[in-house]
């Protein structure tokens, strides 16, 4: 699903700076970015969706039986975000290790 960002960047971060350092070029650091917005992206998306997919449908039961329990919208939430946790969890740790190894052994072809 990712390619790696040495594949994906035709400049390398190669200009000496002042300070005797490298600079980072701005597409690089765009590119860096981009990714990893993506990463929390897919990363939140499940859980995130589940429960506001469970607070909606609490709600409207709530409209409909205008039952108005401060718990009845918490604790079903609580225990969808355990679950998807539980369900997902080893899929989320797996694609941040994969965002992590890719960016770390990108490293030394940047610069």
């Amino acid at each position: 699903m990712y390619r790696s960002l040495a594949e994906s960047l035709h400049l390398k971060a190669s200009k000496k700076s002042d300070r005797g350092g490298t600079e980072l070029h701005a597409d690089l650091a765009l590119k860096m970015m981009a990714d990893l917005f993506w990463t929390g992206l897919l990363l939140c998306l499940p859980l995130l969706g589940l429960t506001m997919l469970v607070g909606i449908v609490i709600s409207v039961l709530q409209v409909v039986t205008q039952v108005q329990e401060m718990s009845l919208t918490f604790v079903p939430k609580l225990f969808t975000a355990g679950a998807v946790l539980i369900v997902a969890g080893p899929w989320m740790l797996g694609k941040l290790t994969q965002f992590t190894v890719q960016l770390w052994s990108s490293i030394p072809s940047m610069f």
